[in-house]
């Protein structure tokens, strides 16, 4: 893989091939570079945009479409995107009644999507952010910037994109992302480091019995590394703390088993397995879940778990259709295969 990622500009090649492979869902602007979804319902007045590194695909244009998002600005692998991108993509996604940002929490994603919003506002454009920062590894009076924005972004897009199909104006909808991410914890751990670009190794070294817990999805390491547990006792502690980071609540709760890039389907449902019955354990109901790679660290061998308790009426907009490149409900309320 980074033999190819080393040859040109490979974040342009990809969204060139992105755009063609779903030419009828998405177009592509390649100065500044920006993909936009070519059909939202008629209701919608707010347009929602998100954006971030490049190296997590499907996120962020995997979601662009009817349903979900109307634009993302793609940065390089792992860089956020420049802020001419953020403000040409939030231009052309914005609606009468505004543009909300559904931004990861990270510093450089933070200070772009900062920058295009104060040049929004200039133009007249109100502009609202919505912040995601779910992971518990980073919940630590010593992390200056606070938790990570990770899997719980693809939740927050879906809801959000959900409830602005209905009509939603810009404060409601920025309160109902605010709510939806506050809702929302997440935990990964890997096995082996994605291989960096540059040299075409492991970015970090693992033994073969080792974990890292609590990894980042730009290949950050944990701040421990861990005897590798067996699978039902890893994902009891990881329920443990998840559960426990959550706001209180109902017992209603979203599940998603995500992919790091370098695991099968067969082991993250084989995690998914062990995340119900724990969480049945637990007094908690699975009312909605995703399992499949959604945000990937290149090609990192581990998995991640994001929870979001539900309040009543959010299950509606998790079951509403989407009509995405990538997410898995297309045009009724049931389930297609995951990819």
């Amino acid at each position: 893989m980074s033999l190819f990622l080393a040859e040109g500009d490979p974040v342009a090649l990809a969204l060139r091939g992105f755009a063609e492979a779903h030419a009828d869902l998405v177009e592509l602007n390649e100065n500044p570079a920006f993909l936009r979804a070519r059909d939202r319902d008629p209701r919608r007045a707010v347009g929602l945009v998100s954006g971030g590194g490049s190296g997590h695909e499907p996120l962020h244009a995997g979601f662009l479409g009817r349903g979900m998002l109307d634009a993302v600005a793609p940065g390089q692998v792992f860089a956020s995107p420049h802020n001419r991108q953020v403000l040409e993509a939030s231009r052309a996604a914005a609606g009468p009644g505004g543009v909300i940002h559904i931004v990861k929490n990270y510093t450089g994603d933070r200070i772009n999507f900062g920058i295009a919003a104060e040049r929004l506002r200039h133009e007249g454009i109100e502009v609202r952010r919505v912040l995601v920062d779910d992971d518990l590894a980073t919940e630590s009076a010593e992390t200056a910037t606070g938790r990570r924005g990770t899997g719980a972004t693809v939740i927050v897009e879906k809801l959000l994109g959900a409830a602005a199909d209905e009509g939603l104006g810009l404060d409601e909808l920025a309160a109902l992302g605010a709510r939806f991410a506050a809702a929302s914890r997440s935990l990964a751990v890997a096995a082996r480091a994605q291989t960096s670009p540059q040299t075409g190794e492991p970015s970090f070294e693992l033994g073969p019995d080792e974990l890292e817990y609590g990894v980042g999805i730009h290949g950050e390491r944990a701040a421990k590394t861990i005897a590798r547990p067996p699978l039902d006792e890893l994902v009891g502690r990881m329920l443990d703390e998840l559960v426990a980071g959550l706001p209180p609540g109902p017992d209603d709760v979203l599940v998603l088993v995500n992919g790091l890039g370098g695991t099968t389907l067969l082991e993250l449902y084989g995690v998914f397995a062990e995340v119900t019955a724990g969480l049945a354990r637990r007094g908690l109901d699975v009312r909605g879940s995703l399992v499949g790679t959604f945000v990937p660290a290149l090609d990192m061998a581990g998995f991640s778990v994001t929870l979001t308790r539900l309040d009543p009426g959010w299950h509606r907009w998790w079951r509403a259709p989407a009509i995405t490149p990538v997410f898995p409900y297309r045009n009724s309320d049931k389930p297609q295969e995951t990819p």
